[in-house]
């Protein structure tokens, strides 16, 4: 219970922090998504220190973060694109990232961060507007042209 209490703590004062420091800076950061990600951080840090970290808390922060890392992008999405096909995607390729990092498993870690950040890209990009696209546009507007 004290390390529940710890770690509530430790997210409020973070959130805190970073929201001051939003003010000040004007930096578009999301305060809460600091406190959660900077509290798993301190406690992975502890744990490498050897300190015991209770790993259910660690867990429960890191897919938090998770979650928060799929909502942002999904917030981004390019019109046309699935939001339901990137969180179905971008969750179990998150949740392996975050048991590489509380397992301490580094390659999985990063092998799975690495495709968690390409995922993103590859959702994030916008279609080109020339291209296949355009040609489908002129089609298009040639058969209305002719239509009535």
């Amino acid at each position: 219970m004290t390390s529940l209490l710890f770690a509530i703590a430790s997210m409020l004062m973070l959130t805190l922090l970073a929201w001051l420091a939003g003010k000040v800076s004007r930096l578009p950061v999301c305060p809460v998504c600091v406190g959660v990600a900077g509290t798993w951080l301190w406690m992975i840090a502890a744990r490498l220190g050897g300190i015991a970290v209770d790993a259910t808390l660690l867990g429960i922060l890191m897919g938090a973060s998770v979650v928060g890392f799929a909502q942002v992008v999904e917030t981004r999405l390019p019109s046309g694109r699935s939001s339901l096909v990137w969180k179905a995607l971008a969750l179990p390729v998150g949740v392996v990232a975050a048991a590489g990092l509380a397992g301490e498993h580094w390659t999985l870690a990063a092998a799975a961060g690495a495709a968690l950040v390409f995922l993103a890209a590859l959702f994030l990009r916008r279609r080109s507007a020339d291209g296949g696209d355009a040609a489908a546009v002129a089609q298009l507007e040639e058969r209305m042209k002719k239509c009535c």
